[in-house]
């Protein structure tokens, strides 16, 4: 199993850090429009808000792996609900490499596979170095298409 490049982590502990300001500046809203809020009380509340979802952001790192084997991809996600995924090669339809603004900054990528059906259609392969997306989806799109011609014979 392969895991995730260590500074996916730096990416969801900021995704946490401005999910704990926005409710902080809900709170903070509260305070002031609908019922008074004890500023120690609002504090401790995004703290332990902010604590919480950096817990989650490491541990989620800790579990989040994915393989390639012969017949398909393989991953393995979550923190309060545990997920495995198999993603047959044959149902792949295409793949992206994709760079977000903040990805970018840090050096990261992701892949995403689009597979047929209607049930979890695209699957996200967060926290790759550019080089390794590019390699992921070259990789990924050769064994479609071979097994799109082993599945056709």
């Amino acid at each position: 199993m392969e895991s995730l490049h260590p500074r996916i982590r730096l990416l969801w502990i900021a995704q946490t850090a401005i999910l704990a300001a926005v409710f902080g500046a809900v709170l903070a809203a509260v305070d002031r429009w609908i019922t008074p809020v004890p500023t120690a009380a609002l504090a401790g509340i995004v703290a332990v808000a902010a604590v919480l979802g950096i817990a989650y952001a490491v541990r989620l790192y800790q579990i989040w792996q994915f393989e390639l084997q012969d017949d398909a991809l393989y991953l393995e996600r979550g923190v309060i609900t545990f997920v495995e995924t198999a993603v047959p090669f044959v149902r792949v339809q295409h793949v992206d490499t994709q760079f977000g603004p903040v990805e970018r900054l840090l050096g990261l990528s992701s892949v995403v596979v689009y597979t047929a059906g209607s049930r979890n259609a695209d699957v996200r392969i967060p926290g790759l170095t550019p080089d390794r997306a590019r390699e992921l989806q070259d990789t990924l799109r050769d064994l479609a298409v071979e097994s799109e011609a082993d599945d056709a014979v």
